[in-house]
């Protein structure tokens, strides 16, 4: 920020410069807790579990590498910054498993209490620059939002895949459950559905999904 085009002060210029700087070190400090919260979904590996962070890094990975699947003209740095913080609620509101039906009843409430908080820390522009984010992203209407959605729905099928299925075994998935859940997934990208349907399928017929 140039203090002359402020037309502070420098002492006024240089506090509100300080406190700006000190709000978004203690934003990056708070979020550095999402590397704490943990997921359902193993790792490759099938070992570990993978928290959000990871999560979240694995999906602005695929946001510019399999942009070119979108269905729409898609803006790679909007998508990437809305699966990188599109997770961050979690910190406060944890993770709800994808089939946990009980849990999806507070969720948003749980989701909205975070975001007032955690977008709060940041300065005001910045935060709702955030909170824009996070909304668009669940509201899923726009180009960007629609493709963010898909990664984040066929990433998950991608580890459970490499891992035989694990997570799907524990929690006893049923076909029926993948299939309502991913009703949409295709507005984002028709191509990258098709390619996780398929291991959806493969998984059905190996046993790592149940039929009914």
């Amino acid at each position: 920020m140039d203090r002359e085009m402020t037309g502070l002060p420098d002492e006024q210029a240089e506090t509100e410069i300080t406190d700006r700087l000190r709000r978004q070190m203690e934003f990056v400090l708070e979020a550095d807790k999402l590397k704490e919260i943990g997921r359902q979904t193993y790792r490759s590996d099938g070992v570990q579990k993978e928290n959000d962070a990871e999560h979240s890094w694995h999906l602005a990975l695929m946001a510019f590498l399999l942009s070119e699947h979108a269905n729409d003209s898609v803006d790679v740095l909007r998508v990437v910054e809305m699966v990188i913080c599109h997770d961050l609620v979690e910190i406060d509101a944890g993770d709800t498993y994808a089939y946990d039906e009980a849990g999806k009843l507070t969720q948003r409430a749980r989701e909205e209490k975070a975001a007032e908080r955690l977008f709060g820390i940041l300065p005001e522009d910045q935060a709702r620059w955030m909170r824009d984010l996070w909304e668009e992203f669940e509201a899923c209407r726009t180009p960007e939002a629609r493709f963010a959605r898909t990664l984040d729905r066929v990433q998950p099928i991608l580890l459970n895949d490499a891992t035989g299925g694990r997570a799907w075994r524990e929690h006893q998935v049923r076909a029926e459950q993948i299939f309502t859940r991913n009703r949409t997934t295709h507005e984002g990208s028709e191509a990258l559905w098709q390619y996780g349907k398929g291991l959806v399928e493969k998984n059905i017929e190996k046993g790592n999904i149940r039929k009914e």
